[in-house]
């Protein structure tokens, strides 16, 4: 494709999502923008949410690090499967029974003011790094394939891509990204299948039948490994971090969870979950199945490019055709875009309930205040993903997410767990503190595992050990007066 044809290519793509934002957002209320008046279908939720959990990250990096790392990542996606059976039976009742419009409201209620900023910060600063993760992969692909051409520079790129998020979330919220989510992981599913297509062709893999024999047979495809306790990949390790994982980035995330509030009740919303964490199991093994026909053809064709590079240089290769590279970049933007904008809009409510507690404010303002944050997070995201662009190079950006998570959503698996799991009150003024020493005991454990640990190399378990420090730390400043006393 052409520079010229990947350009009017986009702005379709947005003009789409624009005019969806059009209907959607005729009632410019924040009720709309928060939860979108709690009458979005589960079906709806369901499918989007599969989109906003993949991202463009996964939608990169998972096939791009097969070669490596085969397809253990399915261990882990197993432990997300239990991860969300927890959320949608522990977290969702106790968040519909509290009619909560951000979920750290619950740490106010459980344990006081100091608990509920903690939470709030450690989200704020969880979504900032994880979207920012996201949308620096898109922002380099777009980088690559458009703006170098006419020597733009990053900076611009991601100002870009930014803006155009704003432009269509800025008054319809999270009831507009119900139904562009739907729309971007249809893109996203279909640009798989259609590269899954091409890729069979080109290795002569006529059948369905062919492509399973070849994935079975391939060296690639070891999915469980069971041999040494210290490998980052052993099993219980990857299972229990993925259910953590989930546990964290989707049950304790404003993000994921404010899509769930938006189900007319419980039991839908309870649907919405179970139905797509069976779906997202299967959609994890399509990108595994890629990414091992990718490595494939790129051996059988010298091509070098690897990790994250692997899917966007075949993807945009002349002899893979037109319709393959539309595909891919319509399932490229979808992908992220889809994960991107929920969290500029999940960024934006908390930061509005939850720091600067519009409720607060005067009715004839909330309005305003509430469309000035959306454009502070906006400005704040550029910044970040800017300095992302100094920081990694030649990395698998996924699990450099997942390394982040580790440390900036464990204070939140502790407090969550410790106020769910027990009925002791804490001193809630020295919450901030713990919070703030969990992480850092964490990276010292971790930087140190294989000294201190006989060999055993700490991966993304580190979420669960950071958690633990938390819960350990709030013990530590537990008061004498139980709930309800």
């Amino acid at each position: 494709m052409s520079t010229t044809q990947i350009i009017l290519l986009i702005v379709i793509y947005f003009a789409v999502l624009i005019c969806i934002s059009y209907f959607t957002g005729k009632e410019d209320s924040n009720d709309a923008f928060f939860k979108a008046n709690k009458s979005a279908p589960w079906y709806l939720v369901a499918f989007g949410m599969i989109g906003a959990s993949l991202s463009g990250v996964t939608f990169i990096s998972i096939p791009g690090a097969v070669e490596a790392k085969q397809f253990g990542y399915m261990q882990v996606v197993f432990g997300y499967f239990f991860g969300y059976l927890i959320i949608a039976y522990v977290l969702l009742p106790i968040y519909y029974k509290l009619n909560l419009t951000s979920i750290y409201t619950y740490l106010k209620d459980r344990f006081g003011n100091t608990s509920y900023k903690t939470g709030s910060v450690a989200f704020l600063i969880s979504r900032t790094v994880g979207a920012a993760f996201r949308l620096f992969l898109v922002a380099k692909v777009l980088q690559l394939l458009i703006f170098d051409q006419y020597d733009i520079p990053f900076t611009i790129t991601v100002i870009i891509t930014i803006a155009l998020i704003w432009l269509y979330t800025f008054k319809g919220g999270i009831k507009t990204i119900i139904f562009t989510d739907t729309l971007q992981t249809l893109f996203m599913l279909v640009s798989v299948v259609v590269t899954i297509v091409f890729l069979a062709s080109a290795l002569e893999l006529n059948t369905v039948q062919d492509i399973y024999h070849n994935i079975k047979e391939s060296p690639m495809s070891k999915t469980f490994f069971f041999e040494d306790v210290n490998d980052a990949q052993f099993f219980v390790k990857s299972f229990l971090a993925g259910m953590f994982i989930t546990i964290t980035m989707t049950g304790l995330d404003q993000d994921m969870m404010q899509k769930n509030l938006t189900c007319k009740n419980l039991k839908e919303a309870q649907k919405n979950m179970v139905t797509f964490s069976v779906i997202l199991i299967f959609v994890n093994i399509l990108f595994l199945a890629l990414g091992l026909m990718l490595t494939q053809y790129a051996d059988l064709n010298g091509i070098t490019a690897r990790k994250d590079d692997l899917f966007p240089t075949i993807a945009m290769l002349p002899e893979i055709g037109a319709v393959t590279s539309t595909f891919f970049l319509l399932g490229l933007i979808a992908a992220a875009y889809s994960s991107a904008d929920s969290a500029l809009t999940s960024l934006t409510t908390s930061f509005c309930i939850d720091i600067i507690e519009l409720d607060k404010k005067p009715i004839e303002a909330q309005k305003r205040v509430r469309k000035r944050t959306h454009v502070f997070i906006s400005f704040v995201l550029v910044v970040v993903i800017v300095l992302f662009d100094t920081i990694f190079k030649d990395v698998s950006v996924i699990w450099e997410l997942f390394k982040a998570a580790g440390y900036t959503y464990g204070p939140l698996l502790g407090l969550f767990a410790f106020g769910i799991f027990t009925k002791t009150q804490l001193k809630d003024k020295y919450v901030w503190i713990i919070a703030c020493i969990a992480p850092i005991l964490s990276y010292l454990l971790n930087v140190n595992s294989v000294d201190l640990l006989n060999g055993y190399q700490i991966g993304f378990e580190i979420l669960i050990i950071n958690g633990l420090l938390t819960f350990l730390g709030l013990i530590l400043i537990r008061s004498k007066q139980h709930q309800g006393a």
